[in-house]
């Protein structure tokens, strides 16, 4: 009986210590539709969701990105089309949140306010990892977005770096990531035209600087997760297939950023 009972234990035991191994490689990376919806008409006259989304292989989709994400281990990509909540959001590992719309983008848009903002603050605290992509002003909404980046101890600023006249310019969105602990294999990005980074709390840490000393990309640490923070969603496809200049190597930022984000998911 001892020696059954043993087994037995030892059974148990084994299923306890693999279990949170198929957890960290069960990880599902999920994209906002809900802040930036954006439709447009094909050919024979329907209306579609498009930009920044998975599914979308053209210039203006994500579909690189997901497949970083995948190549690093996430098992799922997922789309949430309404406001986040920590119910529809329990199941996420990292919740990205692209380009917010205005009147521009979207004629009814659905802007960030402070009940949002508190329930993906509470998601993040509680172990979610959250990566904030804006934009220039002229392009996305960041009066009302910065409810959410507060929360977390900075805002984005409505002013305009790496400006990039047109592609004889490209040099003037440049930015050395050689050295960067973030980007393990990119040594020279690409980002154009994005908002900088206000810094408000001393635990957000800059992690990536312009010339001039505005921030382009900062991080925080807030309760068990993490707040990755650009102000441009400059891993679309435009900007990861080729498009750029070879010296460019977002590419390879993509499967970086997708790396660190996965990273630190699993260390919740």
């Amino acid at each position: 009986m001892k020696i059954k009972t043993t087994r037995i234990f030892t059974a148990v035991l084994s299923t306890f210590l693999i279990a949170p191994i198929f957890q960290l490689n069960a990880q599902t990376v999920t994209v906002d539709n809900y802040y930036n919806h954006e439709t447009k008409k094909t050919a024979d006259n329907k209306t579609i969701d498009f930009h920044y989304l998975w599914n979308d292989t053209a210039s203006t989709g994500f579909s690189i990105f997901g497949a970083a994400f995948k190549k690093n281990g996430a098992k799922n990509l997922n789309v949430l089309t309404e406001a986040p909540t920590l119910e529809n959001l329990k199941n996420t590992a990292v919740f990205i949140i692209v380009d917010p719309d205005h009147v521009g983008d979207n004629p009814t848009p659905n802007y960030m306010n402070e009940k949002d903002a508190a329930a993906i603050a509470t998601w993040v605290k509680n172990g979610g990892v959250l990566l904030l992509m804006t934009n220039d002003k002229e392009n996305a909404d960041l009066t009302h977005f910065n409810a959410l980046p507060a929360k977390f101890g900075f805002t984005f600023n409505t002013d305009l770096i790496l400006f990039v006249k047109d592609d004889a310019h490209f040099d003037d969105g440049g930015l050395s990531t050689k050295g960067n602990p973030l980007f393990k294999s990119a040594s020279h990005i690409f980002i154009k035209n994005a908002s900088s980074i206000n810094i408000n709390d001393k635990n957000v840490q800059p992690v990536l600087k312009t010339n001039d000393g505005k921030v382009a990309m900062a991080s925080v640490k807030y309760g068990k997760g993490t707040v990755l923070a650009v102000g441009d969603p400059w891993l679309y496809n435009e900007y990861t297939n080729g498009r750029l200049p070879v010296k460019f190597e977002n590419d390879k930022a993509a499967n970086d950023i997708a790396a660190w984000l996965l990273g630190k998911a699993k260390r919740k």
